[in-house]
């Protein structure tokens, strides 16, 4: 009762907000004189197959939440819309920025004439973004009492930065006021970074959606709720958010929109594209409204009566709709747009490093572990369960991302009966009931998490049939995705089915799941191999190319001497698309394409 309370009382807070903050741009010179050219009239429905965990960035991982944050955040760095391979260029920068010939000082000149959304935090004053926006946002990621789960990204990195967190770890207090001899702002439009040491990736790190700024303001006036208040300089702001429900996004008034320019690639649709958006102004939506929509059935249903606009196809819907890799004829003859994408992510299974049951570096629970490995039929995965709309991982880094290797094999096959020798073999034996128990003589039994579709049911009864084979018990514990990231994050989990899209397409992006120092972040599955990390430590310090490269392979092998994780699948998505929208194209690394496309009336 009391908690039930709790949660609509917050509700209502959530509703007043947002209201408010309605009512403040309504009034505000911003609307009076808004540069954002979308029309409200033109509508995108969407349905996410999870729930978003709020959009204070710097405090989630959860893809939905970064999906939504792209067009609310605005970072230094975005990617090219129809470039492939994906691009950098400039968002809020003015140009790319200028490198130190050392390549650790970093100099981005940011546009003038950016601002904030209106929002009640500024006090009806229009807000302009500048470079001290930046600098507070990368304090903001390793204060100590933010507890990012994006830290990693910066830490150890920008001179004097790690200093100032070790000093509010002690404190309790982080002085945002204290200078940082690395993040320096010589004028109101210039940012100057620099490093400890030349990172490779840092530009990708500058592009990535937890990085994009935000007010000092508005995070001292919404606090710990400034996951349900995101004030941007983005296209678009939050106007109705109902946590795991429903999220409406409404053109923000002061954004200075864009021309359309983007150059074909050498893609068969982009001369479509580019014919349809070529000069036009941007962004042409004016509202965005998604719907939280777990069961793939009843997303595949909303899109088949219209009520989604375009979504990925429903693994199950595979046989219907495809032939091959084509729509069949009573699909195409409605005009439906099809595009075949390949994922720049994995799938893959936690295994808690940390659980007393099938955690730890002795040989027993490796083996355990390697049994639980080898009795996952991933080719049943792609074939019964996703339709034939994935591919075998064979390893942590997926196609499309740089340092993936398509003539690596994984070195730990499918194999139930070489499985039962090992258990065997480490005195795990069956008792009269056909399970097996520790060696120790304790019960074991494996307890994964789940989410509630249909699809994740499958995937239970897939995991069980192979763990019978070897005769260990299991139980399956159903609960929401957004939940079950943030217990991952804080190696609660024993076993669950997890998922990684590219945050930028070089395999550290990969590789940085496993490394030790990043438990309780990314590591969800908080491995800690002094070997792994070695090795990781040696590849981040070189550039990207064979050597590089030649390191990622041997941190793969690394991962399967410990029996880490298990390795599963890469999704090759459908992306369908009614044909009253024009100009979609999915990229590899961006998710939010609103800003991008047009509607036309329907």
């Amino acid at each position: 009762m009391h908690r039930k309370l709790s949660n609509l009382l917050g509700l209502k807070k959530v509703l007043i907000g947002q209201m408010l903050v309605v009512a403040a741009f309504a009034g505000s010179a911003g609307a009076a004189t808004s540069t954002n050219p979308a029309d409200p009239s033109k509508v995108i429905k969407m349905g996410f197959e999870a729930a978003d965990d709020g959009f204070d960035m710097i405090r989630t991982a959860n893809f939905y939440s970064g999906w939504v944050s792209e067009v609310i955040y605005e970072t230094l760095l975005t990617y090219d819309y129809l470039a492939r391979p994906a691009k950098l260029v400039p968002q809020t920068a003015e140009a790319m920025p200028e490198i130190s010939e050392d390549g650790k000082t970093y100099t981005f000149h940011i546009k003038k004439g950016i601002y904030f959304s209106p929002d009640p935090a500024f006090k009806g004053v229009r807000r302009e973004l500048t470079a001290e926006d930046y600098i507070y946002t990368f304090k903001r990621v390793l204060d100590p009492q933010s507890r990012s789960v994006h830290a990693s990204f910066l830490a150890g990195k920008i001179v004097g930065l790690d200093d100032l967190a070790a000093q509010a770890q002690k404190s309790g207090h982080f002085n945002y006021d204290a200078p940082v001899a690395g993040l320096q702002a010589p004028d109101r439009y210039t940012l100057r970074v620099t490093l400890n040491a030349k990172d490779y990736n840092f530009l990708n790190i500058m592009a990535y959606s937890a990085f994009g700024a935000v007010a000092q303001e508005v995070i001292s006036t919404y606090g710990a709720q400034s996951g349900q208040h995101p004030v941007g300089t983005g296209p678009y702001m939050l106007q109705t958010y109902v946590p795991r429900s429903k999220i409406v996004l409404v053109a923000n008034p002061e954004y200075r929109g864009f021309t359309w320019d983007f150059k074909p690639s050498s893609d068969a649709i982009d001369k479509q594209i580019v014919k349809d958006m070529q000069g036009k102004r941007m962004p042409q939506v004016g509202r965005v409204e998604i719907n939280i929509i777990e069961e793939e059935q009843s997303r595949w249903l909303a899109f088949q009566g219209k009520q989604i606009d375009f979504d990925k196809m429903p693994q199950l819907a595979a046989p219907t709709v495809l032939d091959g890799d084509k729509l069949k004829p009573e699909y195409a003859e409605q005009g439906i747009q099809l595009q075949r994408v390949v994922d720049a992510g994995v799938t893959y299974t936690v295994m808690n490093y940390k659980d007393p049951t099938i955690g730890g570096n002795s040989l027993d629970r490796i083996a355990l572990r390697r049994a639980i490995t080898m009795v996952y039929d991933n080719k049943q995965e792609v074939s019964i369960l996703r339709n034939g709309q994935a591919t075998k991982l064979e390893m942590f880094i997926p196609p499309g991302v740089v340092g993936y290797d398509p003539t690596y094999r994984n070195s730990v096959a499918y194999d139930p009966a070489l499985a039962n020798k090992l258990l065997d073999h480490f005195g795990y034996k069956r008792g009269a009931d056909g399970y097996r128990t520790m060696p120790d003589g304790k019960p074991l039994l494996l307890k994964f998490t789940r989410e509630q579709a249909v699809f994740y049911q499958e995937m239970s009864e897939l995991w069980k049939r192979g763990l019978d084979k070897i005769g260990i018990r299991s139980e399956f514990i159903i609960n929401n995705f957004a939940d079950n990231l943030k217990a991952a994050t804080q190696c609660k989990l024993m076993l669950w089915g997890a998922a990684w899209m590219a945050d930028y397409p070089e395999g550290q992006n990969f590789m940085q799941l496993l490394y030790g120092p990043n438990v309780g972040q990314g590591n969800h599955g908080c491995y800690s191999s002094p070997t792994y990390d070695a090795l990781y430590q040696k590849a981040i310090a070189l550039p990207p190319g064979p050597e590089r490269n030649q390191l990622y392979l041997q941190m793969n092998r690394q991962i399967e001497a410990d029996s880490a994780v298990v390795v599963n699948t890469t999704r090759i998505r459908s992306w369908l698309a009614r044909p009253w929208v024009k100009g979609f194209k999915k990229h590899p690394i961006l998710h939010a394409e609103w800003q991008y496309i047009d509607v036309d009336k329907h």
